[in-house]
């Protein structure tokens, strides 16, 4: 009877998961997101605006938890989840989480250097290689909360890292990412941020 009760437990664990959004709610809630994000996630804006296809679940929770605190702070953002309970970002997390992110040729003069950056960092300036957090086809880790990054406008990744290099987003565990974009130059982080745009 004990080993029956801890196999339900673990069936529960398993098939129960962290992030059991719905995806149909969650398609209704973010129709709004949609003008900034676009319809299917991929957006064609640039600058602030990320692409949400693809984005791991866990990783799009906790950030749209993150500006209703603002532990991340955006005024547009803050803006749109004031009113979003846990359940809404757990199925707009499911609905983007569902969707294909668009992917686009990588240029050729940000390969190399942005290949090698992904792949192996570089050991000289204490950069580890994105690979660890974000996998090796930039698909993330959702059961950690690290973002998927493949597929992303290349604007928006330089921001993103320009903004913890320079401390204005902090939400980030145990400093991750400020102590490694502080090691970065800009050039490496755009050969990193156009080197993602096709990777999967």
């Amino acid at each position: 009877m004990k080993k029956f009760a801890v196999l339900a437990v673990f069936l529960g664990l398993v098939s129960g998961g962290a992030f059991a959004g719905d995806v149909e709610k969650g398609r209704a809630k973010a129709a709004v997101c949609g003008s900034c994000h676009g319809q299917d996630g991929n957006t064609t804006l640039q600058g602030d605006y990320p692409k949400l296809a693809g984005q791991n679940a866990k990783y799009i929770v906790q950030q749209l938890k993150d500006f209703k605190s603002k532990a991340r702070a955006n005024d547009i953002m803050y803006g749109q989840v004031t009113a979003l309970s846990d359940e809404d970002m757990e199925n707009i997390a499911a609905y983007y989480a569902s969707l294909d992110v668009q992917y686009a040729a990588v240029p050729d003069e940000f390969i190399e250097m942005g290949q090698r950056l992904y792949r192996a960092g570089d050991k000289a300036s204490g950069i580890p290689a994105c690979t660890a957090c974000h996998g090796p086809q930039g698909n993330g880790l959702n059961a950690a909360g690290f973002a998927a990054l493949g597929g992303q406008n290349p604007e928006y990744t330089i921001a993103q890292l320009k903004a913890f290099r320079n401390g204005s987003r902090e939400n980030d565990p145990n400093r991750m990412m400020r102590d490694i974009s502080a090691k970065l130059t800009d050039e490496q982080m755009k050969a990193l941020a156009y080197y993602l745009v096709g990777l999967h």
